[in-house]
């Protein structure tokens, strides 16, 4: 049987990683050895990363909500409750940019939320 020298494959997958530390301080940069966890935790951060981006835009949306409904005197809770009930779907993300920008509009969505609570 042939002998198989892998330093061609090898030599792809250090590229490969010393590609992806492009930017990374240090020796990171440019050796494989130090190279490699940093870009697998890195790799990993980003994972992660995109899940919490999710989150951290609900909670910001809820935020904005409910300040905006609390200047119409009603909790965020009962707005999104008297919404339901009026059978009014609105995603949070759309009502936030109302609460902001379109004051006169999310207003008139406060009034119905409370007709129904």
């Amino acid at each position: 049987m042939a002998r198989v020298k892998k330093g061609v494959n090898a030599h792809k997958r250090h590229k490969k990683i010393i590609k992806l530390a492009k930017g990374y301080y240090g020796r990171r940069k440019n050796t494989f050895k130090a190279a490699n966890p940093a870009v697998m935790r890195g790799l990993r951060s980003a994972y992660v990363g995109r899940k919490n981006k999710k989150r951290e835009y609900r909670r910001l949306w809820i935020a904005r909500i409910n300040a905006g409904a609390r200047a119409n005197g009603i909790s965020y809770s009962k707005l999104m409750n008297g919404l339901k009930k009026a059978g009014i779907e609105i995603n949070r993300k759309m009502l936030s940019e109302m609460a902001i920008y379109d004051a006169a509009g999310f207003a008139a969505l406060c009034e119905t939320a409370k007709k129904y609570n």
